[in-house]
């Protein structure tokens, strides 16, 4: 059993994080590597309905402080329903986004603060990813790429500004929790990235 599996991918919209993940899944079903693939919000059926909350492009009255309490209140569901016994079942598991998300967008990029978001996750701080993947894509070329998405939810509709926030606050994370964020260059063609990625995840298993 080994409880150090808990491993996050974290970027700001259309770094590429689901391709990357599709493709570290097909690599661990290559290998039999046991494992599950997860997300944030969501995951389960209760977080799962409050994510359709927080990302529906008609809840614009959402506060600030709202949002940031409904991002954890998913968070605790899907940690100790899904992601704990998981890891205690000897599985990896792969997490689109975690606390770190909530850092840089509500902590940083919506004032809330970073103290205030850790306050408000503090069920989740017993359990911090061992390995975090932050894809590091420039606001501008996301933007670029944004603009081919058929759907874009309530957060992909904010202003430039505030993904430049966002973008600032990932930097902030990376500095509070150097050990286990490795930073992947997300402005070149998504092959490489990807093989940065599987590089990385496979160096912190030992895997060859």
């Amino acid at each position: 059993m080994n409880l150090k599996n808990f491993i996050t991918f974290e970027g700001g919209e259309c770094s590429g994080k689901t391709s990357i993940i599709n493709s570290v899944k097909a690599l661990f079903d290559e290998k039999g590597i046991d494992y599950i693939s997860t997300r944030e919000p969501g995951g389960i059926k209760i977080a799962e309905q409050i994510r359709n909350i927080i990302l529906d492009i008609n809840n614009t009255e959402m506060t600030s402080e709202t949002e940031t309490l409904l991002y954890a209140a998913a968070r605790m569901q899907h940690l100790h329903e899904r992601v704990i016994p998981a890891l205690n079942s000897g599985k990896v598991v792969l997490c689109d986004r975690f606390l770190d998300s909530s850092l840089a967008y509500q902590g940083y990029a919506r004032g809330i603060g970073m103290d205030n978001v850790l306050k408000a996750n503090s069920f989740a701080l017993d359990k911090l990813p061992d390995l975090t993947i932050f894809i590091d894509v420039t606001p501008d070329v996301a933007l670029k790429r944004l603009s081919g998405r058929e759907k874009a939810d309530r957060l992909d509709l904010e202003a430039m500004d505030f993904h430049q926030k966002v973008y600032e606050g990932y930097h902030k994370v990376l500095e509070m929790y150097p050990d286990r964020i490795v930073r992947i260059d997300g402005n070149k063609p998504l092959e490489e990235v990807t093989k940065d990625c599987i590089k990385a995840i496979l160096d912190y298993l030992k895997i060859s």
